[in-house]
């Protein structure tokens, strides 16, 4: 195999490998203070649905992995995928919706390969459908060391 070949070759396999493997959330961001827990209110709401799909709820997980959430609208609303926010409750909130642009869609988040740093992190997901309705949801992703 030639040297063009090879080069060839290394720099696919890193670019493959960049592309399946990106931060969600930085050591630095994870050093943050933890923001103050806020007071919730619950009530009946037709609302999208929000389900973390990957991982699963409060089961340690090694990084880098799958991060899947689905969101199913009711009725006859859609999903509004420009809606989507994801945020890291830290103080300062840390707004992980640019990072995640790309994995959203009106059917959920699919964000292959996240690099996570160990530790228990909240996210606040909110997404609102066609007729305006809007649902948060508060994950834990629990990454082990």
């Amino acid at each position: 195999m030639s040297l063009t070949k090879v080069s060839i070759a290394v720099v696919l396999a890193a670019i493959s490998f960049i592309a399946f493997s990106a931060p969600l959330i930085s050591p630095k961001e994870a050093e943050l203070p933890n923001s103050p827990p806020t007071l919730s209110t619950r009530g009946i709401s037709r609302g999208p649905t929000i389900k973390l799909n990957s991982p699963e709820a409060d089961a340690p997980v090694v990084s880098p992995f799958e991060f899947k959430v689905s969101f199913d609208a009711r009725g006859d609303s859609k999903i509004d995928p420009n809606s989507v926010k994801v945020i890291y409750m830290k103080s300062p909130f840390v707004d992980l919706t640019p990072r995640l642009k790309n994995a959203i869609s009106a059917n959920g988040i699919d964000f292959s390969k996240a690099e996570v740093p160990p530790g228990t992190h909240t996210i606040r997901i909110t997404v609102k459908d066609s007729e305006g309705r809007e649902t948060n949801s508060v994950v834990n992703l629990v990454v082990a060391k």
